[in-house]
């Protein structure tokens, strides 16, 4: 703690010590009527106002002694006997420190409670009425039993009028010191306040010129009826219009007038004979215009408030409306939400272009014929057929094409569809529908094919007429006799050979990668132990024929799988021939083949004890001519992995390579299960 916030803390304290004794005194002298029975006692919510303003100050205990000392020794200087006064200061001392200790349990976000906040609804109020009652209560209680044990008496009558003196004092100058303490903190750091408008102040300055008026004049009339309590409606009218610091002011104003005309024998109270009485009366009128008028305040600020809040959280939603309507406009791609009832409650300006500008009437669905949808074949959807139709029932379409031929489009225009049903609590579903123009991407497929074919026909001839040229020479050299220039010649036709099979190799893994992208995935159940099996003897009846070890397959019983047979199978063989060639020479190849089913997916693992994969291309190695082993002894075109990640891609599941912990590599794929419906299996 600096300097200068310590001096800060005891100038504070001098100020409500100055404060809190002028109170005592007031409450002593000012307000004193016969018997010693006092009408007010303005010092228990002054110290309740002083410690929680110094809650954490570092001049805590110079205010604990402050207190008690002044309280005691203003008892005592006031007529009070000095045993008596002794007991009223440390009672003084647990009021406070009990009421400190009930708001922070029960209300710890309020100023003094260790939090910041005002009060700021009616449960606030009631909770620091109860924690006023409840301190006064228990205070009460330690100074009647003081009493007793000083002076053998029990002055019940005197304990309840001075346990409704401080339920007042506490309730309406706490209530103030904790909402302006609050306000006032938080106005230093916060922006400056409003003046109110011309009309605003006529109005706060009428209603207190009436109630002042009106409880003057009732306090005047000395006929004994009951029009105080009348005067409510006084209060209530304070309470609806005016915010809750003017009703602050309000109540403490007409608690005044209240007790300075009883203490003057005016107004309908001082017509109660007895004192006692008359007292807890004028503190019940007190207590009761302080709750009335805050509840109303409060209540009105709290719905001030949540409008508020509410206009502001409108605000925002209205921005992020218009933000998603403008985003949802601008986008390329056809949005549409169907609702249960079969009506488009949302469509952007895409799907009318996408469909040829035909929108159904009255926004209700309409059938194939009306938009003219057609399968990429020609034939015509039926309308059971159409993705929207099948999502309103529930089902998830994903990625189907369909033809978009009408008179706005007669050439013809493919969109994907994408169709997502959205369950509803009924039972009943919307639908989300996205549409995609596809028609450049089917060119652009066609002319791939086109390619496909040009090279399959026209660079795989001339490459076949290499090849026979060049046996056909080798086979006329075998019997000619030896000369300087034969083992050249042997040797530049070797060469040849070995460039036409290299040549020969891409070609064919181009064909086979343009028809893993391209070619219709026909799924149907496929056997994949049994296809498995059938590769694996295959393999390992080619390593006997051309001399080199015999691969060993350990293969575990696979699930089937729903997929397309020859691309499964391609899938497979270019997997287990990978992990056969790249083993270390004189090493036999071995390999473990595994599968688990999770959910709708096959996952299927293939470890074996080559090589394995250079670091940081565990990756890479399913890009397009991409070669882990680049320049070494294990010649390849680099397309076997991507041709593996399109196939498993086109049957929508996953395909990684990862380092087996006992050596070499672990390749895992997964596949649809043959049990379950795999709306995924579409052309990407």
């Amino acid at each position: 703690m600096t300097t200068t916030g310590y001096r800060s803390s005891l100038a504070r304290t001098l100020m409500f010590a100055l404060l809190y004794a002028a109170a005592v005194y007031a409450g002593r002298r000012t307000a004193m009527v016969a018997d010693g029975v006092t009408l007010i006692w303005p010092a228990a919510g002054v110290a309740v106002v002083w410690f929680c303003a110094h809650r954490d100050a570092p001049t805590r205990r110079l205010d604990t002694v402050l207190l008690v000392v002044i309280l005691g020794v203003g008892n005592w200087r006031t007529g009070a006997p000095w045993d008596v006064s002794v007991v009223a200061g440390f009672v003084g001392l647990i009021q406070v420190s009990l009421f400190q200790w009930a708001l922070h349990r029960w209300r710890p976000n309020l100023w003094g409670a260790g939090g910041h906040e005002p009060l700021r609804s009616p449960r606030d109020l009631w909770v620091l009425f109860a924690v006023t009652v409840f301190t006064c209560v228990g205070t009460h209680l330690a100074s009647m039993l003081g009493r007793v044990l000083v002076t053998g008496s029990l002055p019940v009558a005197v304990s309840a009028m001075a346990l409704a003196r401080h339920v007042a004092s506490i309730l309406i100058i706490g209530a103030a010191g904790i909402h302006l303490g609050a306000r006032l903190s938080r106005w230093r750091d916060g922006p400056p306040l409003r003046r109110p408008s011309f009309w605003r102040a006529a109005e706060i300055g009428g209603i207190f010129a009436l109630s002042i008026a009106g409880h003057l004049g009732a306090f005047a009339y000395e006929h004994g009826l009951p029009l105080s309590f009348a005067l409510l409606g006084l209060t209530v009218l304070a309470g609806t219009r005016l915010r809750t610091p003017w009703v602050l002011l309000h109540n403490a104003v007409i608690s005044t007038i209240a007790v300075q005309c009883t203490l003057s024998d005016r107004g309908p109270f001082a017509q109660v004979p007895d004192v006692g009485q008359r007292a807890v009366i004028v503190q019940l009128f007190d207590i009761l215009v302080a709750l009335v008028g805050l509840a109303l305040a409060l209540g009105r600020d709290e719905r001030v408030t949540l409008l508020t809040a509410l206009d502001e959280e409108k605000t925002a939603l209205d921005t992020q409306k218009n933000l998603l309507t403008a985003v949802i406009d601008s986008m390329a791609d056809g949005l549409a939400v169907i609702g249960a009832d079969g009506r488009v409650t949302l469509r952007n300006p895409a799907v009318t272009e996408l469909l040829g500008g035909c929108r159904s009437p009255d926004d209700a669905l309409a059938g194939s014929d009306w938009y003219g949808l057609y399968h990429v074949d020609g034939t015509r959807y039926a309308d059971e057929e159409l993705a929207y139709l099948r999502a309103l029932t529930g089902e998830d379409v994903r990625g189907v094409d369909m033809l978009v031929r009408n008179p706005a489009v007669p050439e013809g225009r493919v969109v994907r569809v994408t169709a997502t049903a959205l369950p509803h609590p009924d039972g009943t579903h919307s639908a989300v529908v996205l549409f995609h123009d596809v028609t450049a991407e089917r060119r652009h497929r066609d002319e791939l094919t086109s390619f496909a074919g040009v090279v399959a026909h026209d660079l795989l001839n001339p490459l076949a007429s290499v090849e026979g040229w060049t046996a056909a020479t080798l086979d006329a050299l075998d019997g000619v006799p030896d000369h300087p220039c034969l083992d050249q010649a042997h040797a530049d036709l070797a060469r040849l050979t070995r460039a036409s099979a290299r040549m020969r190799g891409l070609i064919d893994g181009l064909l086979a990668y343009a028809t893993a992208r391209e070619a219709a995935v026909a799924a149907s159940p496929v056997d994949l132990t049994e296809v498995v099996a059938d590769i694996a003897q295959a393999r390992a009846d080619a390593a006997v024929a051309a001399g080199k070890p015999e691969p060993r397959f350990t293969i575990a019983e696979l699930p089937p799988v729903q997929a397309d047979p020859v691309l499964v199978r391609q899938l497979v063989d270019n997997l287990v021939g990978n992990a056969i060639k790249y083993t270390a020479p004189g090493v036999v190849p071995r390999l473990v083949i595994t599968a688990a089913t999770t959910g709708e997916m096959v996952t299927v693992r293939i470890v074996d004890n080559g090589i394995g994969i250079p670091e940081g291309q565990h990756d890479a190695i399913f890009g397009n001519f991409h070669r882990a082993h680049a320049g070494s002894a294990y010649a390849g075109t680099g397309l076997g992995l991507a041709i593996c990640k399109r196939i498993v891609e086109r049957h929508g599941g996953d395909i990684s390579a990862a380092d087996d912990p006992g050596g070499g590599s672990c390749f895992t794929f997964s596949l649809p299960a043959a049990a379950a419906a795999h709306p995924r299996l579409a052309p990407v």
